[in-house]
Order: C-alpha cells, then structure tokens, then sequence
C-alpha cells in the first residue's frame, strides 16, 4: 500500500474541496469585517447569518441560538463556566462523567478550586451512563448536567434523549459535548431535551478554528468573551467568515449523506472488528459493539504498548492513535479506558481507528495485516507474553 491510510478522523478530518471552495471568495475578495455596516461587509454578514440558518436547521434550532465559536473546548468551557455563574444563586452543584473531554474534566475541576461541587458518574463496562444514574445524582443545587454525546475515544453513544427527558422534568440545564456526534449520527436538540451543545468544524470536514454553540433561546447566560458586541453580545471577537462558511458548507454535506454514510462506515467497522478480534489472540473491544459511532474501532491488545505500535503502523503508510488527540504524549493510561474497568497494563494497549466515507475495504485489510504482523513482532519481544503462554500451556 504506496498511499497514506489515515484512520485517525476522531482527532481531525480532512478539508473537503468543496468547502474549500466555499471559502476561498472570503479569504480573497469579500474579506470586509461583517460587523462594518458598509455595503462590502454586507456581504460578509449575509453569508455569515446564511451559515447560522443552516446549521441551526441541522439540529433543530433556531438560527437566534447558534453561536459561533473557536471549536468544541471553548464552548465545553462556556456550557460550564456560564450556566454556574448565571445560576450561582440556586446552587454550585453540577453533573458530569467519568469519560467525558479533557475540556469538560479540567473545567469541572478549575471550578471545583472556585466552591463547586462535582458529581463524576460511573460508566459500565462499555461506557455508558444510565439515566437513572443521573437522576439519583441530582440534587436541590443541581444547576448543571454534562454528559457527552458520543465518547471520543471508545465511540459509546450516550441515552442522550432520556438524560435529557429527566434534566428537564427536574428543572436542570442540559449540556452535551457533541463534537464527535455532530455530523456523523442526527442530532435533534428539541426532541432529545438539550439545552446547551457544543461543535468543532474540524471532525466533519470543515476547517479548523472554528466551531459552533447552541444555547436554547430561553437560557440566559451572561458574556463569555467580553469586547465588542458580535454574537449578540455573549462572544466578542471579529468573525472568522471563511471559518463559519466552510463549517456551514461540511455541515450540510455531512448531514445530507449521514445515512448513507452511516450504513457504510457501519459495515466496515464490524468488517474489521470481526477480522481483527477472530485473526489476533488476547484482544478486546472497547465500548459497545452496536451502540458507538458508525466510524469508530478502539481495541486493546494484552502484551502490547499503544504507541509502539503507533510508530510501527506509521512505519507502514497508516496514521492511527491509541485515544484522545488532546492527551497525545501522556504516559498515563486513557481515562476512558481505566473508567470502563481496564487495567493499567491492558489500557496501555489500546490502538484507536476512526475511519471516514472514503475509507475502502481495501485499506482496512493493509491495515488488519499490519496489525497482525506487528502484535506478533511487539508479543515475541514481551517477556510477560513469554510467562503467559507457558503458563497457559503447563494448564492446558
């Protein structure tokens, strides 16, 4: 295989010439500052509020509760760090998930060193949060629930409509990361009772930099970026455009072929999961076999550190990663992984696949046969493999 595989989509994906297409006339002649109220830079706002219209009919929302964003962290920042200083009166008490971002985690705990409270929910052994776990946790000074749509690494899909169903019956605000989700399985904000939602451009073939929030209409948080008055006045900043454009133009083209895309990814993800799991020994799934992202493979492999098979897949044409994109260079074991009951020694050998609509099932079998070959080369160097299968075989 001459060509680079790139199965590493969960931590960015590639930008589509289409999208590029989109945004290079606000990158070359309609570059005027949309907040200018000369005709030039109404033309820059025009295709601005266009983007929030279209975005907004995506996940069933108005275009009034789109705001637009740097990505995924700043809104997970927002969700958190506005509804806790809006409802600071009720309580400083707020929900969240063992397996959730690095952006939602660090928040909770920047806020915990400012007198709130933080209740992380156990996941089960496939990553799941039950709603009853949520509403059992829910307390008098609840202001807040965060629960992740779909995790980023293992690829588990949360009950979002349920949790959503018991924070409104509760009278609690309801926010969901959907970075990963967005895109690639619908997203309905009314139907499934969010409240606040965060998106990133870059996971669904859009560009970099740019991102969007929903805030439901009847949600009153305060600024989170103080200066000017653009987004209504809750995010200053001068508009990233081309940014907005292009996340608006991916948008619509993810959305518009998300079944088709689905189905298809769906199917080589178990093509490959069946390969790998029946062809290589002493490997494990993780996270549901049904209910995860359609594009989404994450395995861990007994005897095997993650990233020396990283560098040896790189070695071979293929661009993959052992979790999140965020903690790349930790020596620690995934959080997720540790969450859903994983020891240290098998959480080391994790290997993430995130696949997207131009993977081929040529390309996963290079990389199935990769696999193969390097866990053989990597076991045969383990003395702890070594120890393993003679103990088995004095057993046997």
């Amino acid at each position: 295989m001459d060509k680079l595989i790139y199965l590493d989509n969960a931590a960015t994906t590639s930008l589509k010439p289409e999208v590029l297409k989109e945004m290079m006339p606000y990158l070359e002649e309609n570059y005027a500052n949309p907040s200018s109220i000369y005709g030039f830079a109404q033309k820059a706002k025009k295709a601005m509020e266009d983007a929030r219209t279209a975005i907004a009919g995506l996940i069933g929302a108005k275009p009034k509760e789109i705001y637009f964003t740097s990505g995924g962290s700043e809104g997970d920042n927002w969700a958190l760090q506005g509804a806790v200083q809006q409802l600071k009166d009720k309580g400083k008490h707020i929900i969240t998930s063992k397996i959730e971002h690095h952006a939602i985690l660090h928040t909770c705990e920047f806020l915990e060193k400012s007198g709130y409270e933080v209740t992380y929910l156990d996941v089960d052994e496939n990553g799941f949060v039950t709603p009853e776990q949520v509403e059992a946790a829910i307390r008098p000074d609840t202001v807040l629930i965060s629960i992740m749509f779909a995790n980023n690494e293992i690829g588990t899909i949360e009950p979002i409509e349920k949790i959503g169903e018991i924070a409104s019956k509760h009278g609690v605000l309801f926010h969901t990361d959907a970075v990963q989700a967005f895109g690639h399985i619908p997203v309905d904000v009314e139907k499934m009772h969010i409240d606040m939602l965060s998106a990133s451009g870059h996971k669904f073939h859009g560009p970099k930099g740019v991102g969007f929030f929903y805030l439901r209409d009847s949600v009153k948080l305060g600024a989170f970026i103080h200066g000017g008055a653009q987004e209504r006045s809750r995010r200053a900043g001068t508009h990233n455009v081309p940014g907005i454009v292009g996340m608006a133009a991916a948008a619509k083209l993810a959305c518009g072929k998300m079944e088709e895309n689905m189905a298809k990814q769906a199917e080589l993800r178990d093509y490959t999961v069946d390969r790998i799991l029946k062809e290589i020994p002493y490997a494990r799934l993780n996270g549901d076999r049904k209910l995860r992202l359609p594009n989404n493979i994450n395995i861990c492999f007994r005897f095997i550190e993650g990233e020396s098979m990283l560098i040896m897949l790189d070695q071979k044409g293929v661009c993959a990663s052992s979790g999140s994109a965020c903690t790349s260079g930790s020596l620690d074991p995934s959080h997720v992984l540790l969450a859903i009951g994983l020891p240290h020694e098998i959480a080391h050998g994790s290997l993430r696949l995130t696949m997207s609509e131009e993977t081929t099932k040529e390309e996963m079998d290079y990389v199935v046969d990769s696999i193969k070959m390097i866990v053989e080369r990597l076991r045969s160097m383990s003395p702890l493999y070594e120890d393993f299968v003679k103990k088995e075989a004095s057993q046997s």
